[in-house]
């Protein structure tokens, strides 16, 4: 716009230099064609392209057009995709967007169309808790403003890494955030990543953005979604206005005559914590979308009141650079063949089985026990072995979520309320009998449901109670018995009064504890206050548990937070872990349940059996016989020297790591994270050169002399990612 501008007013400085000195009509002639020239290079507005960081190599080619480029890339042996851009400020943006076959001959699946941006802004409450670090903030009740982003072409870059190409357009600007429109494109995928880049100067901003694409008249013939139950949605001819649709797998397509455009979020990235993780409508389609734009479109979108209890929103500090992202992906197909191809990037939303591999979930609020309670006919005259199941209990819709999604062993964390650490031992412990006979009922051989709670006392912040067997204890010893006592139906009974008693118990039982949500929420604070605890100290304290919590759209991978303390607790010189856990209230069918998921794979042959106790799963996890992912990235090798994680090597001389992933987006990078127990180490392997849907194996030798732990760490594109627990060196 500046090159546009200045080229007018060099045209008119010239026709008042003529005006001065014009003494014939043959100067008037001269002023006609200056002021031609100046309307016309007014209405030829051109951009330039600085290409200076781009190699063709990368596998996607770039031609300059008459006012814009296009961009061309192979996405099968048959077929290659094309996008146009016009860089007329008053034209869309994408003028046309297809495939190609070997013969050079396109077909148009879309044309005429803008990407849309729609960011709020709301006001984060820095004086709450540890500042950004926070989700006990309610931004929907507070003052905020919705901004349609508006792009001005200036200044055009492109640039390659790998085997990926971005062409990045300044300006974008939305309310007080500003920066620029990035369009990425993968070798040999369909898939094209589409990012405002923003940022603010301005203090204590929370935000939330709905994307999408729009156009003026379209020509798709249909939009489509899988619903709630699995089965394809379409609707003709779609040019009411926008509604909002709760789809499965978070996207709606398009469907031209030649083909269709499908669009998405990355599937975890994009959603803010909540406690609730009910499908609000996530997609949208239709004209006038929250009244912004009159034009037709389809696209993402998050709920500005969430579950309407606590709704953090995104962290954006200010110079932060905010990546307000979706994916499009082109194909030759109908709706229902494009939604597909789209699940494959999160393998249907499951959890791939590995051998030798158990996937491993924790913390979930469920509450079925009090659920199954407050069914009964009398809830305040209910016994354990007199349960009346109603018939949707039989099977609850949380199992077969959870079977659905390949999660083999799931670690409850029940009784999750402010009563609970007050009951006497004659409501309690009936209420641990119920949770413990429906965990077994609803055990098999493919599926295995643990007991656990989220006791939050004695030791101070909030934390996790993991047992090898079911175990009867209650959580405060307010009526003065003895710290164990022998009951004739329930075996042994704790009674816990202080923070011995409670390491006592895990001692004598053989169970784990760790911070759940650390330095966040009810564990603002910890474990750090107590890292110097005979408890914390003890191999019963496994360490702590992740979650993307908070969300920060700058971030390069998820969950900052505890990956950094991951790195602390190493250094403090203890062995202690990180696992992944969910931490939601309620599982149901038709919740977005993979949105908010992760889940370990522990090093397991098998999954036990429930009668049998389970004690090889407290052991895999005590060893760090594990690792933590979001699902689209696994680490089949992790290894220094033959040591896996978890296991300790003695380091000699330089150090093989061995590192064997299989994922499912491009990859962005791996780090290997070391510390000498003060310092932390990264060592970065940029893996712009991996395509979609791939395998492979890095051996590096590295000089890891003077550290005393080494981690890894993997993420792709969209801010998936997978880790594993350190592997401890002695020098």
């Amino acid at each position: 716009m500046y090159q546009f501008f200045r080229l007018g007013i060099v045209q008119a400085g010239a026709v008042v230099r003529i005006i001065a000195h014009m003494k014939s009509k043959h100067s008037l002639y001269l002023i006609a064609v200056l002021l031609w020239q100046s309307f016309y290079a007014v209405a030829q507005h051109t951009v330039s392209v600085d290409q200076s960081a781009f190699d063709s190599a990368c596998g996607i080619s770039i031609d300059l057009l008459k006012n814009g480029l296009e961009a061309t890339w192979q996405i099968n042996q048959h077929e290659a995709c094309f996008i146009d851009f016009d860089f007329g400020n008053a034209s869309p943006l994408i003028a046309e967007m297809g495939m190609s076959d070997g013969l050079g001959n396109r077909r148009t699946i879309t044309k005429s169309v803008d990407p849309a941006f729609i960011l709020t802004v709301g006001e984060r409450d820095l004086e709450k808790r540890d500042g950004w670090t926070i989700f006990f903030d309610k931004v929907h009740h507070k003052p905020y403003d919705s901004y349609l982003a508006e792009l001005s072409v200036r200044n055009v870059r492109v640039k390659s890494s790998g085997k990926r190409c971005t062409v990045e357009i300044d300006s974008l600007n939305a309310g007080p955030f500003k920066g620029a429109l990035a369009f990425t494109f993968y070798a040999n995928s369909p898939l094209i990543h589409v990012e405002g880049v923003v940022q603010t100067d301005q203090d204590g901003r929370a935000i939330v953005y709905d994307a999408g694409i729009v156009s003026a008249d379209p020509d798709w013939k249909r939009i489509g979604w899988t619903d709630l139950k699995g089965n394809l949605t379409q609707v003709e001819n779609m040019i009411a206005e926008a509604e909002v649709i709760k789809s499965r797998f978070r996207t709606v397509a398009a469907e031209a005559e030649t083909g269709s455009l499908a669009i998405f979020p990355t599937p975890h990235q994009y959603f803010y914590p909540l406690d609730f993780s009910d499908n609000f409508g996530f997609n949208w389609a239709g004209r006038n979308y929250r009244d912004k734009s009159d034009r037709l479109g389809l696209g993402i979108r998050l709920p500005l009141d969430g579950d309407k209890r606590y709704v953090p929103w995104f962290n954006a500090p200010p110079g932060s650079a905010q990546s307000l992202s979706f994916f499009l992906l082109a194909s030759s197909g109908d709706v229902e063949s494009t939604l597909e191809t789209v699940r494959q990037y999160t393998r249907n939303d499951q959890f791939k089985k590995l051998p030798g591999s158990v996937t491993f979930s924790s913390h979930y609020h469920i509450e079925h026990t009090l659920d199954l309670v407050s069914r009964q006919p009398d809830p305040e005259n209910w016994k354990p072995d007199q349960i009346l199941l109603p018939n949707d209990l039989i099977e609850p819709g949380f199992v077969k979520v959870f079977k659905g999604m390949n999660v083999e062993i799931v670690h409850l964390a029940e009784f999750h309320n402010s009563r609970t650490p007050r009951l006497h031992a004659g409501d309690r412990l009936p209420l641990l009998e119920l949770m413990h006979n429906e965990c077994e009922r609803l055990s098999d051989k493919e599926f295995l449901l643990l007991p656990g709670e989220e006791p939050n006392v004695h030791l101070g912040g909030h934390w996790i109670s993991f047992f090898p067997k079911p175990v009867y204890w209650v959580l405060n010893n307010t009526e003065g018995r003895s710290f164990l006592e022998e009951d004739t139906h329930y075996g042994r009974v704790y009674h816990l009064g202080s923070q011995a008693e409670t390491l006592e118990l895990f001692k004598r039982e053989g169970g784990l504890l760790w911070t759940a949500h650390p330095r966040i929420k009810g564990s603002t604070g910890f474990p750090d206050q107590y890292k110097d605890q005979e408890f914390y100290r003890s191999d019963r304290f496994l360490g702590a548990a992740w979650k993307n919590m908070p969300t920060d759209l700058s971030k390069e991978r998820l969950g900052d937070r505890v990956l950094q303390l991951q790195d602390d607790m190493a250094n403090w010189g203890e062995k202690k872990l990180v696992l992944g856990e969910v931490d939601v209230f309620k599982v149901n069918p038709d919740h977005e349940q993979y949105a908010h998921m992760n889940v370990n794979y522990l090093r397991l042959d098998e999954i036990p059996n429930y009668s049998d106790g389970w004690q090889s799963v407290l052991d895999v996890l005590r060893n760090g016989q594990y690792f933590t992912t979001t699902g689209e990235i696994l680490i089949t090798d992790f290894s220094l020297d033959g040591k896996l994680s978890g296991e300790t090597l003695h380091v000699v001389d330089d150090v093989t790591v061995n590192v064997a992933l299989e994922w499912t987006f491009p990859l962005n990078h791996i780090e290997i994270i070391s510390g000498d127990g003060e310092h932390v180490y990264r060592h970065r392997i940029d893996l712009s050169d991996t395509e979609a849907f791939g395998e492979d194996v890095w051996n590096l030798d590295m000089d890891l002399s003077g550290r005393k732990w080494v981690r890894l760490e993997v993420w792709d594109v969209a801010k998936n990612g997978a880790f594993a627990p350190p592997v401890w060196l002695i020098n």
